[in-house]
């Protein structure tokens, strides 16, 4: 961003032209951030819309969180070719175009396809409006704009399930694709007129196309593999050659990457054991916070059978929480060591978890909230330890390397956690049912009594009596599935607890982070 574009805005439209810039960025983010999470309420109608399975129905997720980690690694060559505004401009148009594409998908690849075209611009808006606001004000209210778009960064993902849910019982799943369209409209307007950058394309930049391409295969290759292992069977030709070229191909970028002077992502990093300890709690802590996101409100509906709406407001309670918190988190983060802060929080949101574990369809709406509300307490103890025991652990010459590949990873962990979620639960699903379909024989008198009591009351109904056999039987089946469901979905909250407990053993090892020693800042001093 040229210092000339700022004085021209700031000459155009007067000091407060600032402001327009961070309402654009907060704008934009929220239309497009918050559809990360909006269709998490939509799993459930999307199932029957399309007839498919959770393996298949939670592609609409894992496809733009994948899609917008991917594209994070671009933004730094769109801003340099196009300039701040028309990047800007053109994410909006993209988001526009992928919104009214889910909206109108016929099948479901189409709207995995429209979820891809949004996860693009989801992923570059975040680097390119922090940039951006961070340039455009000057040093002494950069804290306040930064805050400012922090908190529109967390509201939306909170904002998400609540509208979606109210949508979807008030209009139809579908319309959670036209909410963000407002948001993204008045985003648009925004930017044209008020970010910097002008309408000229500018030399293309250097950009190392064949890592990225090798990079984005192999994860493509990996969820793929992930979610139809299951259905194809994990032995099958076409499941082991997706993993035997996502290996091939991810060696490939591994050895690219070692010999690149300058990588995609700096592998050299990794040398540090500290740093190497925080890489594996970012992206534990993400594939068990995306994993959260997807699997409440999934089963407050299949299980508890609460509406769109209530499976959304069961997370609104713990987000505002969560958002109180984060401020006084990070402040506590410098007062005392931060990996206690780290093996506490991953403890609370296993516990919190583990609560879930144990919850069925009788558990009431405000329990399962303060369950929710414990597993985010946690996530709120996390995330900035986290982060300042990390980077303590690195050079100054090294924070910003060190600070994207952490928050790629964290991204990328929350991909493969979606996708390694649904096809556990799915694994125990199967497992439970039949186990329970074994235990359906003639001396199992709790079945029995079970279709005695429906054949009289299909009886006191007048149905004939040739069809109350088979009728009981039929609800015995529905029963049955049900049960297995919910112990499915149980066994993925505890698998979720699970990885968090073991996670705490990376986070001790941050313990051992110190800063880098100043060298040459004390060699000057002398």
């Amino acid at each position: 961003m040229a210092a000339g574009d700022m004085a021209e805005l700031e000459a155009r439209y007067g000091p407060g032209f600032r402001w327009l810039v961070a309402a654009a960025g907060v704008t934009g983010t929220i239309s497009m951030v918050l559809s990360a999470t909006i269709v998490n309420v939509a799993v459930p109608s999307a199932m029957g819309a399309y007839g498919v399975g959770q393996d298949q129905a939670q592609w609409m997720a894992t496809a733009f969180i994948a899609t917008m980690v991917a594209s994070q690694l671009l933004a730094a060559w769109f801003i340099n070719a196009l300039g701040e505004r028309m990047t800007y401009t053109v994410i909006a148009v993209m988001f526009l175009f992928g919104s009214w594409l889910c909206y109108l998908s016929p099948t479901l690849d189409v709207l995995i396809i429209g979820r891809i075209i949004q996860g693009v611009p989801a992923g570059i808006i975040q680097p390119l409006m922090m940039s951006v606001i961070y340039r455009a004000f000057p040093p002494d209210k950069r804290g306040l704009a930064m805050g400012v778009y922090s908190t529109g960064l967390m509201i939306s993902p909170m904002l998400g399930p609540v509208a979606g849910g109210y949508i979807i019982d008030e209009m139809s799943w579908r319309h959670i694709f036209l909410f963000p369209l407002p948001f993204c409209a008045v985003a648009l307007f925004l930017g044209f007129f008020f970010l910097p950058g002008g309408w000229r394309l500018r030399r293309l930049p250097r950009f190392d196309w064949s890592s990225y391409i090798l990079l984005v295969s192999t994860v493509f290759l990996l969820l793929t593999a992930l979610s139809n292992g299951q259905r194809y069977g994990w032995g099958s030709d076409y499941i082991l050659i997706l993993f035997m070229f996502a290996f091939l191909l991810g060696t490939w970028f591994v050895r690219i990457q070692l010999r690149s002077e300058s990588p995609l992502l700096d592998f050299s990093l990794f040398n540090n054991a500290q740093f190497s300890s925080a890489v594996i709690v970012y992206f534990v802590f993400g594939m068990g916070n995306f994993a959260s996101n997807y699997i409440i409100p999934v089963f407050v509906q299949e299980v508890q059978h609460f509406s769109a709406t209530l499976s959304g407001l069961v997370l609104l309670p713990a987000g505002i929480m969560v958002v109180c918190l984060v401020s006084f988190m990070g402040r506590l983060a410098d007062t005392i060591s931060p990996h206690y802060m780290v093996m506490v929080g991953l403890g609370m949101f296993a516990l919190g978890s583990l609560l879930m574990n144990g919850s069925d369809v009788n558990t009431a709406f405000w329990t399962f909230a303060i369950f929710v509300m414990i597993n985010r307490f946690g996530m709120s103890m996390i995330l900035p330890a986290l982060n300042t025991a990390a980077l303590r652990a690195l050079s100054p010459d090294e924070l910003n390397k060190g600070s994207g590949t952490m928050n790629f990873l964290r991204q990328l962990g929350g991909a493969f956690g979606v996708s390694g979620l649904v096809v556990a639960m799915e694994q125990r699903t199967q497992f439970h049912a039949e186990a329970l379909v074994a235990t359906q024989t003639p001396g199992n008198t709790i079945s029995r009594d079970l279709l005695d009591q429906v054949g009289h009351l299909l009886g006191e109904f007048g149905v004939p009596e040739s069809i109350r056999g088979p009728g009981a039987l039929h609800y015995l089946g529905d029963v049955v599935t049900a049960q297995a469901s919910t112990l499915g979905f149980k066994d993925g909250f505890l698998i979720i607890s699970a990885v968090y407990i073991v996670a705490m053993v990376p986070a001790w090892i941050l313990g051992r982070a110190k800063p880098p020693a100043p060298a040459k800042a004390t060699s000057e001093a002398a």
